[in-house]
């Protein structure tokens, strides 16, 4: 089958986008012709996975080229033409390719692959300024909340309403978790199929020895709670502990500075942002894995893959990664932001080697079941062969 992914960027450094390319190389393993449409925004080189590419950018004219992008109008005419493919499954595409692609979609069966809350929010986390989750559906509340200066906030406004407009477009709407299931009804979505991602299977890590380790993986920003890790960390008072926070983004010199204050220089290590194989043998030896997001995780791929590895994972509650971890089983559920709450759950699991090990066995059979990459791609198979036959429309219009 010749299937043709459309997503905002062809890099390989956000977790959206190593889901993209693992998609198409696991429909190309299993005998698919896939091609990628995406922007040139932050990509150049080898770094640009696309076949076919528009204009991007990560300028301050993002927004602008967010809400209208002719380029990548063209670049998908152009691709639809010469590659003929027989579905088109579009996955992020509200932060560089903009709504004008979707009247292009209609005469293809295509389906809309939503893997965050973009699809109900410009800015994609549903948070306020002040850290709570935002439950108000988008409009002047963006610009009321302080959630958009009003430069942004009148594009953004109008690619809403082009979104909306024409999302029956698709034939299609599949949500990666329960979660963005949840936020997208609330915006008047209906028939929306839930296809939780896949994590590649890999082998269990060795048996704990050593010093206690705790690890995180993830971008350096606010919403995914880093800052909150530190913090619990050094509360745990576990002198012989240590913290591997891997990732880079704009906190890290905020956490650098902090890691100082608090005397943490020896005990904690900033790697910046690794390569898949390296960040899983740095990981081999954790006895914990935090996700102490700020947000509601859409779906928490570092926590599958963790579970995967054999590590006791300890999530914020709340999201898409809250859903995989079972409460004293596989893990440990903690409200966002509550530093004690989160420093109690890290000193359990470090100073209990067995409690560590008993929890990521757990976890691990638990990713086995829920998170195989292979019961992934065959359901979008499925999918696809439904909707390549003319099955029901399944347009997602409230």
């Amino acid at each position: 089958m010749r299937i043709l992914l459309v997503h905002d960027y062809a890099t390989s450094a956000g977790g959206a986008e190593v889901v993209t390319r693992a998609l198409r190389d696991g429909l190309r393993r299993r005998g698919h012709d896939v091609r990628l449409l995406a922007s040139t925004a932050g990509a150049s080189g080898a770094e640009n996975g696309a076949d076919f590419s528009c204009f991007g950018t990560l300028s301050r004219w993002r927004t602008l080229v967010q809400s209208a992008n002719p380029s990548a109008s063209r670049a998908l005419a152009g691709a639809l033409a010469t590659f003929r493919p027989e579905i088109v499954h579009v996955r992020m595409f509200l932060t560089q390719l903009s709504p004008l692609i979707l009247p292009l979609l209609r005469p293809v069966p295509s389906l809309y692959h939503v893997v965050w809350y973009r699809a109900v929010c410009p800015l994609g986390t549903k948070l306020l300024p002040d850290g709570s989750v935002c439950r108000s559906p988008w409009g002047r509340v963006c610009l009321d909340g302080g959630c958009l200066p009003l430069h942004d906030w009148l594009p953004l406004m109008a690619q809403m309403r082009l979104w909306r407009r024409w999302r029956d477009a698709f034939d299609a709407v599949v949500a990666n978790s329960e979660s963005v299931h949840a936020r997208l009804l609330e915006d008047g979505f209906t028939d929306v199929e839930t296809i939780p991602n896949g994590v590649p299977h890999r082998a269990a890590r060795p048996p704990l020895e050593g010093p206690p380790v705790a690890v995180f993986a993830g971008r350096l920003v606010r919403e995914k709670g880093a800052r909150v890790l530190l913090e619990a960390f050094a509360r745990a008072g576990l002198t012989d502990a240590r913290l591997i926070l891997a990732g880079e983004g704009p906190e890290r010199p905020g956490l650098e500075r902090r890691l100082a204050e608090l005397g943490l220089a020896g005990r904690v290590e900033l790697t910046g942002q690794l390569t898949r194989a390296e960040l899983e043998r740095r990981f081999e030896s954790a006895w914990v894995q935090a996700a102490p997001g700020l947000w509601e995780e859409p779906f928490g791929n570092a926590v599958a893959e963790a579970m995967m590895r054999g590590s006791a994972v300890v999530v914020s509650d709340g999201g898409g990664a809250s859903d995989h971890v079972l409460e004293g089983v596989t893990g440990f559920r903690v409200p966002p932001g509550d530093v004690d709450r989160l420093a109690a759950a890290l000193r359990g699991l470090l100073s209990d080697r067995a409690l560590a090990e008993r929890m990521g066995k757990a976890g691990r059979e638990r990713a086995l079941a829920r998170f195989s990459e292979e019961t992934w791609l065959a359901r979008f198979e499925e999918l696809y062969g439904r909707l390549a036959a003319g099955g029901a429309r399944r347009s997602g219009r409230p």
